[in-house]
């Protein structure tokens, strides 16, 4: 409780932060008026239809699959999707055309070689205002994004504005490193810095709102700046050098190199989510066979996932841990007789190796990546030659046998000590306390992490 009351109090801190700052600076541009209204309007309206170009905005969340009463962790009927975060980093930001224009307003200059005065607070105005404009039709359609998109985005820009117009208002970014490389390196520092700002923000609300370990989750945040926030980062400098030079004229140019990665990491995303859905559907097939309970495979999935963040993987690790876990039944296909009720946890351990063999054979034939395959193939093996993924999907396939489906309070209590007495060769220790602190966390199934020592 105290771990979710205070991921509660960091959430509502950085959303506090940002309401607080959008209306100093809205008190701000009405008590003073618009500064340079032109420019502001011509920024406002890119920033707007940024968010209007935006196929699916809804928080960065993907729906992984619908509501099924078979799927649960332990006594509760609910479909929890796999913790792994989407694929394509786009995910992380649903409008990039708008962030960029955003960034492009914040780190802008002169306009057509005329100075401007604008400052940050009438920045952050600006942002906000055309951004909850842009947002009206996905609230219409229920596909708004959540508060925390609109936060981040709002101190992301704010500080990259903090950095830059005091040095270009003050005269000193003009008479000091405006002229030559100096200027580029500068632009280049401070980009890093914004990046680092927002991945930094991104990883805090994550953490606050999952309790998942904060490291993983600025790691795998820093990388995606590689992906397409490398490019909205370029972007929006690209338009504020352009503006400087060419006028207002020069955004819609430099939005199209934009749009075109947009549309690029949109088809992207899509077939990563077809490719998804098809190794989900393929993975009910031992369910609809009859070879095992219904919504096991993705109820491993699910806390296969969960364990793994816990236990620090990538978010690639991730996903290659979740379709391994769908897939990992898939050897029983094979099988003239089926294992009663698909538990192979209890088989002896050359009938539990040879069936998990049949199934990276099967799981190669269907074109997943061999790193799959070899997860599904040492599912059975002892766990110190297992390769980290496999020890956690045996561990929690482990765990859903021995549970059974039951709905006696004692259930996952036992089945959970069942897996701390394999420790010595069938479980790793570590895998295990990651799942119990999971459950305990998730307050699913009542339990409490083994005492220290």
């Amino acid at each position: 409780m105290g771990g979710a009351a205070l991921g509660g109090a960091v959430v509502s801190g950085v959303r506090g932060a940002a309401v607080v700052l959008t209306l100093a600076g809205l008190g701000h541009t009405l008590w003073n008026g618009v500064v340079e209204p032109g420019t502001a309007l011509a920024f406002g309206a890119l920033i707007a239809c940024g968010e209007l170009a935006c196929r699916d905005s809804r928080d960065g969340r993907e729906t992984r699959g619908p509501r099924d009463p078979g799927d649960t962790w332990g006594t509760r009927d609910a479909w929890a999707p796999p913790a792994a975060a989407p694929d394509a980093a786009e995910d992380r930001r649903p409008a990039p055309l708008a962030f960029a224009g955003a960034l492009a307003y914040a780190l802008l200059g002169p306009d057509a070689a005329e100075p401007t005065h604008h400052g940050v607070l009438q920045i952050v105005t600006v942002v906000a205002a055309a951004a909850l404009a842009g947002l009206v039709p996905h609230i219409a359609r229920g596909r708004a994004p959540g508060a925390d998109h609109l936060a981040r985005r709002v101190l992301t820009v704010a500080f990259a504005a903090v950095c830059f117009q005091p040095l270009y208002n003050s005269g000193r970014l003009e008479h000091g490193i405006a002229q030559g490389p100096y200027l580029v390196l500068f632009l280049l520092l401070l980009l890093g810095l914004t990046a680092l700002c927002d991945a930094v923000l991104a990883a805090v609300q994550v953490c606050a709102r999952t309790g998942w370990p904060y490291g993983p989750l600025l790691r795998d945040e820093l990388r995606a700046q590689l992906g397409i926030g490398s490019a909205i980062c370029a972007t929006g400098v690209v338009m504020a050098l352009g503006v400087a030079v060419a006028g207002l004229w020069a955004l819609p140019v430099f939005c199209v190199p934009l749009l075109l990665t947009q549309l690029s990491f949109h088809r992207i995303s899509a077939i990563r989510t077809t490719y998804r859905q098809t190794i989900t559907s393929l993975a009910r097939a031992t369910e609809i066979a009859g070879y095992t309970r219904p919504g096991h495979s993705r109820r491993v999935a699910a806390l296969s996932c969960a364990v793994g963040r816990e236990l620090g993987l990538s978010e690639r690790e991730l996903t290659v841990l979740e379709y391994a876990a769908l897939m990992h039944d898939i050897g029983q296909l094979s099988l003239v007789d089926p294992v009663r009720a698909g538990a192979t946890a209890g088989l002896p351990a050359a009938e539990a190796r040879r069936i998990a063999a049949l199934g990276g054979d099967v799981a190669r034939q269907t074109g997943v990546p061999a790193e799959v395959a070899v997860i599904v193939e040492r599912q059975a093996d002892p766990y110190r030659e297992q390769p980290v993924a496999a020890r956690i999907v045996r561990a929690v396939n482990a765990y859903d046998d021995l549970l059974g489906g039951t709905r006696h309070p004692g259930g996952p209590l036992v089945a959970l000590e069942q897996l701390r007495l394999g420790t010595g060769r069938d479980y790793q220790p570590e895998v295990v306390e990651c799942l119990a602190r999971v459950l305990a966390r998730d307050g699913r199934d009542r339990v409490v992490p083994a005492p220290p020592g």
